[in-house]
């Protein structure tokens, strides 16, 4: 029996959700108040990192430039994999042995651009992100690691974005999304070791990884982010479905099985055989 996935929703232990989701046939679906401003934790990363990654191609902040632990550099910072701790004044290792997802690494980040450019973080992503794609409800009010507010509607615009990007090139979209460091391991926040732990530049990417936010039925190309707000996107580049869920709600030992039992349902691909979502507990 197909499950609805707005009933999923509606049965979560949360206060408000706003939710949308595109199927490959571009069917659109939504939940809840598309228009609100949620507090997005760690999906600011994606965003401010294609910031960073216009600046790259303006040339103010290149990708290769060497930034953070020696022999690091942005690339390193964006995809986690510059030997730094999660937060500033953690241990720091070798770059590119281990995926360390760091929040110091995009506070660098965001000094950096602010020194190449002359614009703070929020400005640069406002004038570089938000106002060319129309995202009117965003905006970053503190660290470019997990500061920014936005809701549903301007979240997805950002995915249309990046399935068929205007601000960057395709061969920059196409480093954004694909494995960097591909085989390095790390810890998954909130799922544990993943052996490999594959990351883009600023976006997870999904691989083989188990337990996991999406659904087990995903294709390993799918690309997203979730924060610690409760909230999360994805997009997956072969087929064009994505989905964008935010809620009031921290993430904890909810969302794990939920989260993961909602994107299998709204995942959409005629060749792909689903086996189902898990059930959920009200």
């Amino acid at each position: 029996m197909d499950v609805d996935p707005a009933t999923l929703l509606s049965e979560w232990p949360v206060g408000a959700c706003a939710a949308i989701w595109e199927r490959a046939d571009g069917t659109r679906s939504t939940f809840g108040s598309l228009h609100d401003r949620f507090r997005l934790a760690s999906v600011t990363k994606p965003l401010f990192a294609y910031a960073v990654v216009v600046a790259a191609e303006e040339g103010t902040l290149p990708l290769e430039r060497p930034l953070g632990p020696s022999g690091s550099t942005v690339t390193h910072l964006l995809a986690h994999a510059s030997g730094l701790g999660p937060e500033a004044g953690d241990p720091v290792i070798a770059p590119a042995q281990r995926r360390i997802y760091s929040n110091a690494g995009f506070e660098l980040l965001g000094e950096a651009l602010t020194a190449s450019t002359g614009f703070t973080a929020a400005e640069y992503l406002r004038e570089a992100v938000f106002e060319p794609l129309g995202m009117n409800n965003s905006a970053l009010e503190g660290s470019p690691a997990h500061g920014a507010v936005s809701s549903a509607v301007d979240l997805m615009k950002f995915l249309r974005e990046l399935q068929e990007p205007q601000l960057i090139s395709p061969q920059t979209r196409a480093r954004l999304i694909s494995p960097t460091f591909a085989d390095i391991p790390g810890v998954l926040p909130g799922y544990g070791m993943q052996r490999p732990n594959p990351w883009g530049l600023g976006l997870e990417i999904r691989g083989h990884k188990r337990p996991h936010w999406t659904g087990p039925s995903q294709r390993p190309e799918t690309v997203g982010h979730f924060g610690a707000a409760g909230t999360f996107v994805w997009l997956d580049p072969v087929s064009g479905s994505r989905a964008v869920v935010l809620t009031d709600t921290a993430f904890g030992s909810w969302a794990v099985d939920r989260w993961a039992a909602f994107n299998e349902t709204v995942f959409d691909d005629p060749q792909v055989q689903h086996p189902g979502p898990k059930s959920t507990e009200t």
